[in-house]
Order: structure tokens, then sequence, then C-alpha cells
């Protein structure tokens, strides 16, 4: 058949757009729509602005920091409304970035809602007609859960709204303690905000290594956030006087200027078309892909968090290039998702590379644990009482390094540069061998030369 288009990209985020580039680049037919802005939730509405505002909280400790190095600083003040006005101004030159960048590739752009009405037919809602391509890729990613079967949810926010709010509140509870829940929680508290994380489990962000949970849950108490686990919402009111009141399921009631809800994220499936395409999903709406980012349907694939792989930016664009590579070059490629490097942008920062002792106990029979905790050196003219901490997991039979997980100032970095040697298959030798560069944090992670501990069979020995 004669279709419009080689490739219709659906979704204009960070995916979608080096999708369409790609192959734009190798000469094929390539259209993409975006029904809000290009640049997508990491460049719109996500790790750019809060990136951005976690600079922006971090100001009033280098004030207070600068007395014990000499300086005077006189009275400071913040403004909020600048803040969001060159946030602001940032993501939109960034969006001119991506649009420029997809045009000079000869992608045509449709500033559209697009929905499948068929496996190779796409309806552009702006235009109201359908255009058709060979192959689709769906990039369309997702959105915070609204959490809406609570009473009040109405009276909450979400990270979208929390960007651009028309007054910065004096006090905030923050339903969650994920990557966002965190992240905002040590900006609000950052900025002023009297500031309190609410989590249904046992102890803050699941799925991280526990010394790193324990410090993080420390080192934010130090900074006067509230944490309270083990209880959820149970309703929410607005007062009269325009605060919040928050009923816990203890039947305890916090009073608030803002509630926030940072409890995940869902696809953006919903009336996307999908069943017209017979495009399968999950019972969450996300869509199950092969190896390949394929779907169920052979010419239509799927990327990025709307698959519910790993929801990060830097994976959904590797597999964007790989869906090129396989489908457009002639390189069958599969995404690897192993050893992938995260931070939380919280205050301290977490990076963190490959296994938790916990999930490394469970798959090795023996692992060797390298951990230290101190204060920075950053910190100690100015007295200012925060430990760092970094940590080694080491399978003990290979020597290999399987996780390393850090908190501290610039642990993001630190932890971008070690996925390198660990995607190598780096060994604890590798480190031992390597000088350390002196003085710095970083030189921890290679003089270190005895275990603190082992883990036998999944039980801690000395």
């Amino acid at each position: 058949m004669n279709y419009d288009y080689d490739l219709f990209v659906i979704g204009g985020g960070s995916g979608g757009v080096r999708a369409a580039n790609r192959t734009a680049a190798l000469g094929h037919r390539v259209a993409i729509a975006e029904e809000s802005r290009y640049g997508g939730t990491c460049v719109i509405r996500g790790c750019v602005p809060k990136k951005l505002y976690v600079y922006a909280s971090t100001f009033h400790e280098h004030f207070e920091d600068a007395a014990g190095y000499g300086w005077t600083v006189g009275d400071t003040k913040f403004d909020w409304d600048k803040l969001v006005a060159s946030k602001e101004a940032e993501i939109t030159r960034l969006e001119g970035l991506y649009k420029k960048g997809l045009m000079s590739n000869s992608v045509e752009l449709f500033d559209s809602r697009a929905e499948l009405r068929g496996q190779h037919e796409i309806w552009l809602k702006s235009e109201d007609r359908v255009v058709t391509a060979d192959k689709v890729l769906i990039a369309v990613g997702g959105t915070p859960n609204p959490h809406a079967d609570l009473e009040g949810h109405e009276h909450a926010i979400v990270s979208d709204q929390a960007f651009d709010l028309s007054a910065l509140p004096e006090s905030i509870i923050i339903a969650g303690a994920g990557y966002i829940a965190i992240e905002f929680a040590g900006i609000f508290n950052g900025l002023g905000v009297d500031t309190t994380i609410l989590y249904r489990g046992q102890e803050i962000l699941s799925g991280f290594d526990d010394d790193v949970r324990e410090l993080l849950h420390e080192e934010y108490e130090k900074r006067g956030i509230k944490i309270i686990t083990q209880q959820v919402f149970s309703k929410i009111e607005r007062l009269e006087n325009g605060k919040r009141k928050a009923t816990l399921s203890d039947g305890s009631a916090i009073e608030v200027d803002q509630v926030m809800f940072a409890l995940g994220r869902v696809p953006q499936t919903d009336s996307l078309g999908l069943e017209n395409a017979g495009v399968k999903t999950d019972e969450c709406g996300y869509i199950p892909v092969d190896g390949y980012s394929k779907t169920n349907i052979a010419n239509i694939w799927a990327v990025g968090d709307v698959t519910d792989r790993v929801q990060l930016t830097p994976v959904a664009i590797h597999e964007s290039m790989c869906f090129v590579s396989t489908e457009f070059k002639g390189n069958p490629q599969e995404p690897n998702h192993d050893n992938i490097a995260t931070a939380v942008f919280s205050h301290p920062e977490i990076g963190t590379v490959g296994m938790t002792e916990h999930d490394a106990a469970r798959k090795y029979e023996k692992l060797n644990i390298f951990k230290t905790t101190f204060r920075p050196m950053k910190y100690t003219l100015a007295k200012r009482d925060s430990k760092m901490l970094m940590k080694l997991i080491v399978d003990a039979q290979t020597d290999r390094l399987v996780g390393a997980h850090i908190l501290g100032p610039d642990a993001g970095e630190m932890a971008q540069l070690i996925a390198v040697p660990m995607k190598m298959g780096c060994t604890k030798q590798d480190f031992d061998d390597t000088m350390a560069l002196h003085p710095s944090a970083a030189e921890e992670l290679v003089t270190m030369y005895e275990p603190s501990y082992s883990v036998k069979s999944g039980v801690r020995v000395q």
C-alpha cells in the first residue's frame, strides 16, 4: 500500500522525538503528533523543571554555610514568582529546540491529539482527518495518578501543578515516598515550607537499598521534614479559609495550605483508540511489548513509560534508538535494562547503580559489602551535621561489583561514572587498583579495601 508516512509517532516526548529524528535522518517519511508541548514530561513538567527547583531550594544552605568559610551574607529573600517565570522561559527555550530539531530533519509536526482508527490509520483531532502510516510508534508516556477514589481528591494537586502554583504555600503534606514525593519534599522544605510526607509503608523510597533509605529518612528529619509512615488519607476537605484538612487513617487530622499526591503514574492510553487497531493493554492500561518494543500488532511499537518497563527518560530514548536500529537499519537490537544509573534529587541526593543488598542476597550465595559513612569535607568548616554514605555490593565468588549506592553531594554524578565500568563487568579489584583522587568524596569508592561485613545465604555475618 502507498501510505502517507513510513513512520507515525504518537507522542512528542524524549522517546518519540528521538525515534522521529533518527528515522527521518535516514531518509524516511516521518510525522509526529503531540497534543500538549514538545519535550514531554521530562522537559515540560518533570526532570528539567524539577532539577531547576532543586537547585533553587539549596541556596539557603549555601548562605548558611558561607559563614564558616569567612563570608558574610546579607539579608536574603526568595521570590517564587521569579523562579516560576525563569523556569517557564527555560522549558519554552528547550521546547523550541525540540521542534527545531524535528523540522530540520523534515519531520512533519502535528500539534494535535492523535488516535488510532486502525492498524495503519491515525486520526488527527485538530484537522479531523485520517492519515496513514506503514509503522506506528506509541510514545505517549504517563500522567500522575489523581487518586480519584479518595473523598476530596479534587482538593489536592499533583506534580504537574506543583511547578506553577500561584503562590508558595506555607505548609504542605505530600502523599507518597517515591522519587517524586521525596524530591518535592526536599524542594518545598528548602524553600521554607513546613513539609510533611505521608506514606503507607514502613520506610520511604521502596526499592532502594535499605541503608540509603534509612539515612535519607534521618537527614530529612534533621532538616525539619516530618515523615508519617504506615498511614494514608481517609479524606480531604477544603476549609472556608482556603486551607485543606487532611484526615488520616488513624482518625487524626492535619491542616495545611496544600495537599499533594505523588502516588505513582498511570499510562495515557485511555481514548487512544488502541482497541481500533487491536493493540492489547494490561489491567493497568500499560502496553505489553516484546524484547524489541513491538506490541501484539505487527506494525505497531511502544516505548517509554507507557510500557511500564523502566520509567526513566534515558530509558525511553534508548528504547527508541533500539527500535530505529531494528526496524530501519536492519540491525536488530534489544534494549538492555541492566545496570541503569539513576538518581533521586533529594537533599542530600542519591545516586545508585545495580542491585540493592536485599536483591543481591537473593541471587548470590555470598556477598562482600563495603560501606562507609562520613561527613563530607565541604561541611566541616560550616559545622553542618550531615552524613554521606557510600556502599559497594560485591559477588564474593567472582569479585564482580553488582551494586553501588551513594547518598550525599554529587551522588548522581558519581553514579553515572560508576555505571560505565559496571556495564563492562568490573571487579572490586579494579576499584582497588585505581589510584584515589585526593581530597575528594569519591576517593572513598576506591579506598574501601576490607569488607564491612558479608552476607551468606541471605544472612549477614561479620
